[in-house]
C-alpha cells in the first residue's frame, strides 16, 4: 500500500478559508477509497473547536529546534472518514484570530514545517510520499531534501509540490534564511530569488514532482503575464510539472441530501430547484417576480474578475436580473457592492462574510453562476454551481476552461457559457446569450439537468494522482 502524508495549512471538516481546504478534504478521502494510506497534517488552530478536539487524541510532544529557537511541539491525531488527521500544537504560533495575515507568517509556518519532519518518529508515519501544498507548506519540501537526506528514514522519500495558487509564494528578505528558516549559507542556492528568500521557489527546486490543479494553468504558469516572475523557473522544471484538475466532494455538494436547502431535488428533478430560489428571496426580501438570478460566491479580489462586473452592472441589471453576491476580501470592493446594494436594493443583495452554509443555498436558489476570473488556477465554485445547477457563465482561463464548455446550440453540446478575452462586454454579451436559452423554459429545465450530472468527482483526478505517485 502506498503512503502519503498530505502538508496543508488547512483542510476541511477542521478549518477553511478556501478551495485548498476542500481539495484536503475530498482528495485524501478519494485516494483511500483507492487503497492509498493517505493521511493529512495541520496546524492545531485557536478555529478549530471543542468539540472537534474531543475526538482527538495526544500522541506526545517534542521541544523543536528552530534557528536559534527551541519550541514546544504537541502532536495530536484524529480519524475521519477514513483519513487520519495529525495536529500540530503550538499556541503561541497557532492560537491567533485569523489562518494568515500575522507579521510572523513566514516564521510559524517554517516552524509548522519542520514539525511535520520531526513528528513522524513520534506518530510513526514515514510516508512513502509527502505531498506539500502551497507555499505555506513548501518549507516541508525543502528541509526534506536538504536537511532530512541523510537519515535512513527519510532518505526514500519523495516529495510532490502542488501550486494551488501562484500568486501567493511565501517572499521574506534574505536575512530571515538563516535566522527564520534555519537555511545554511551553502543551501541559499535552492531558494534565494532576487536577493529575497522564496519558499515556493524552493520547493519547485527540490520536489521530485510538481503539480498544479489544472492542466491549462500548468500551461500558463510558464508565461510571464501568470506566474508572478517564475515562468523561467518552471519552464525549466517543466519535465517534472503536471496539471491534474481537482475535484468535488459529490457526497457533501449534493442536492438531493444537503440540510441546508429548502427543498432537495437532484438531476432527475430539476424543477423542485424553484422552491430553494422562491425560499432564498424571501430570507433575503427580493422580489419573487420570475428574474432570473445571478450569483456569484467568492472572494472579492481583482484576480476574480470583479472589475469586470462592476463596469457593466447597471447593464446587468437593466436586462431584468437579480444578483446575489456572497464573499469577503478587499475593502475596496466590499464597499462597492455594498453600495451596489444599497443603489439597487430591488435587484442586489451583497453579502459580506464567508457564510458554507448560506453559500450553499445560493447555489441552489440561482439559475446562472458568474464567474469571470483574470486567472483561476482550478477554480471549485463552478463545479458545485454545477452540481446544484446554476449554470456557469466563466471566462476561458486555468480550471474555468478546463471543466467548463460553453454550449453550442448546432451540435448541443456544451455545459454552460464562456468568453475567452477579458472584456466587460464580452461577458455582459455571454450572459445576455445564455438568458436568452433560459427564456425557453422546456430547453432549460433539460440544460440544467445536463449541467447536473457533468462529472466533477475525485475519481478521476485520484487516479491521476495515483499513477504519479506510483510513478516516483
Amino acid at each position: 500500500m502506498k503512503r502519503v502524508l498530505f502538508v496543508a495549512s488547512e483542510a476541511l471538516p477542521y478549518v477553511s478559508s478556501g478551495g485548498l481546504a476542500d481539495v484536503m478534504y475530498s482528495l485524501p478521502k478519494a485516494l483511500v477509497r483507492s487503497g492509498v494510506d493517505a493521511r493529512v497534517i495541520l496546524p492545531l488552530y485557536a478555529q478549530i473547536t471543542s468539540e472537534m478536539r474531543k475526538d482527538m487524541t495526544f500522541l506526545g510532544t517534542l521541544n523543536l529546534p528552530l534557528a536559534w529557537r527551541n519550541q514546544y511541539c504537541g502532536v495530536f491525531s484524529a480519524a475521519k472518514d477514513g483519513v487520519t488527521y495529525y495536529f500540530i500544537d503550538n499556541e503561541y504560533y497557532f492560537r491567533r484570530e485569523n489562518l494568515y495575515g500575522s507579521y510572523d507568517d513566514g516564521e510559524r509556518y517554517a516552524y509548522f514545517c519542520k514539525a511535520v519532519l520531526e513528528s513522524m518518529p513520534l506518530t510513526g508515519f514515514f510516508p512513502d510520499v509527502l505531498h506539500a501544498n502551497d507555499w505555506q507548506s513548501a518549507a516541508s519540501v525543502i528541509y526534506l531534501k536538504l536537511h532530512y537526506n541523510r537519515d535512513s528514514r527519510y532518505n526514500g522519500m519523495k516529495a510532490v509540490f502542488s501550486i494551488h495558487n501562484i500568486e501567493y509564494q511565501g517572499v521574506y528578505g534574505a536575512k530571515t534564511m538563516g535566522d527564520v528558516f534555519e537555511i545554511r549559507p551553502w543551501e541559499h542556492h535552492a531558494v534565494e530569488w532576487h536577493g529575497d528568500f522564496n519558499l515556493m521557489k524552493g520547493a519547485i527546486e527540490c520536489c521530485d514532482a510538481l503539480t498544479t490543479v489544472s492542466p491549462r494553468y500548468a500551461r500558463e504558469i510558464m508565461r510571464p503575464e501568470y506566474a508572478k516572475g517564475l515562468d523561467a523557473l518552471i519552464r525549466d522544471k517543466s519535465y517534472k510539472l503536471r496539471g491534474i484538475l481537482n475535484g468535488i466532494d459529490t457526497a457533501y455538494y449534493n442536492p438531493h441530501t444537503d440540510p441546508e436547502l429548502a427543498c432537495n431535488y437532484s438531476a432527475d428533478t430539476p424543477s423542485l430547484k424553484a422552491k430553494n430560489k422562491s425560499a432564498l428571496l424571501f430570507d433575503m426580501a427580493l422580489p419573487d417576480d420570475g428574474k432570473p438570478m445571478i450569483a456569484m460566491i467568492t472572494r472579492l479580489t481583482e484576480q476574480k474578475g470583479l472589475d469586470l462586473v462592476l463596469r457593466v452592472i447597471d447593464e446587468i441589471l437593466d436586462d431584468g436580473v437579480q444578483l446575489v453576491l456572497l464573499g469577503t476580501g478587499d475593502p475596496a470592493y466590499e464597499a462597492r457592492f455594498r453600495e451596489l446594494e444599497w443603489r439597487r436594493h430591488d435587484a442586489v443583495r451583497g453579502i459580506i462574510r464567508y457564510d458554507k452554509a448560506l453559500s450553499r443555498r445560493i447555489y441552489a436558489a440561482s439559475d446562472l453562476f458568474l464567474m469571470p476570473s483574470r486567472t483561476e488556477p482550478c477554480g471549485l465554485a463552478q463545479m458545485i454551481a454545477s452540481a446544484y445547477g446554476a449554470v456557469p457563465v466563466v471566462r476561458e482561463t486555468g480550471g474555468l476552461a478546463d471543466s467548463i464548455h460553453s454550449y453550442n446550440e448546432f451540435t448541443d453540446e456544451g455545459n454552460g457559457f464562456t468568453f475567452a478575452d477579458y472584456n466587460a462586454h464580452d461577458m455582459l454579451y455571454t450572459l445576455r446569450r445564455a438568458l436568452g436559452f433560459y427564456k425557453d423554459k422546456p430547453f432549460w429545465e433539460k440544460f440544467v439537468a445536463r449541467v447536473m450530472r457533468t462529472d466533477f468527482s475525485w475519481e478521476q483526478p485520484a487516479r491521476e494522482y495515483f499513477q504519479l505517485y506510483q510513478q516516483l
